[in-house]
């Protein structure tokens, strides 16, 4: 061996230790620098990363224009009834209202008698007229006929007082041309007047007639004067009218 050949083996040794470390950056020690290389290509896409956190809520906008009102639209279906709610409390006591118009009964009456100049002898089926009145605030008595009117229906009391004078009596109380009741007073020719009463119930109805009339020519003795009268009176004892108005 030549005296140079050791001297080549270790400078070869030398370089190939330096040769064997890693390369950083691509980068070839001054030594072993060479050609810089052909670009690699591109490399594949990476996979798709997490998603990220949801950011931070904007600030509230300004308010915007109040838009048009839009049409009105149809009725719903009608709901189904609610429950009957509790009873509520008692409201309070209203005020007292005005008096209301006392209620009067219906009234009827009359009292008539026979005036001097009518106690002449009476014909005989008509009526005798009491002429002279006493009392008829109603005018349901007609002193030119002598004859009653009913005007309320109900039940009446008709009365009649007779001086009898000069002559017998016999009078029929009468009720629409039909008898009721007689009465007979004898007068056996005395120096004073007898008398005569009688009376009784009648039920009438809106245009029944009453009337006193003479029973029999021979016996109408009728007598009035002033010291003794001859009576016709009759009044309402109670009336038919039910939940009848006021009348005066």
């Amino acid at each position: 061996m030549t005296p140079l050949q050791p001297w080549t083996l270790a400078l070869l040794f030398v370089l190939l230790v330096n040769c064997s470390y890693p390369l950083d950056d691509n980068k070839i020690p001054s030594v072993c620098t060479g050609s810089p290389g052909i670009p690699g290509s591109s490399g594949l896409n990476g996979s798709p990363g997490q998603p990220g956190r949801d950011g931070r809520d904007g600030r509230d906008g300004q308010v915007g224009e109040r838009g048009e009102r839009g049409e009105r639209g149809e009725p719903g279906h009608p709901g189904e009834r609610g429950l009957t709610g509790d009873r509520g409390d008692p409201g309070e006591k209203g005020q007292m209202g005005p008096p209301g118009e006392c209620a009067v009964a219906p009234k009827s009456a009359f009292s008539a008698k026979l005036s001097e100049s009518r106690s002449s002898p009476q014909a005989v089926g008509e009526a005798v007229r009491f002429n002279n009145i006493v009392l008829n605030e109603q005018g349901d008595y007609n002193p030119e006929t002598g004859r009653f009117t009913c005007r309320v229906p109900g039940v009446y009391y008709f009365s009649v007082h007779a001086t009898v004078y000069h002559s017998s009596l016999l009078f029929d109380l009468m009720k629409n041309g039909n008898v009721v009741a007689s009465y007979f007073q004898f007068f056996g020719n005395w120096s004073k007047p007898a008398s005569l009463s009688g009376g009784t119930l009648m039920h009438l109805i809106p245009g029944d007639q009453v009337w006193v009339q003479m029973g029999m020519q021979e016996y109408t003795g009728f007598f009035s004067s002033s010291k003794t009268d001859s009576t016709f009176t009759g009044f309402l004892v109670y009336s038919d009218w039910k939940n009848s108005a006021v009348f005066a």
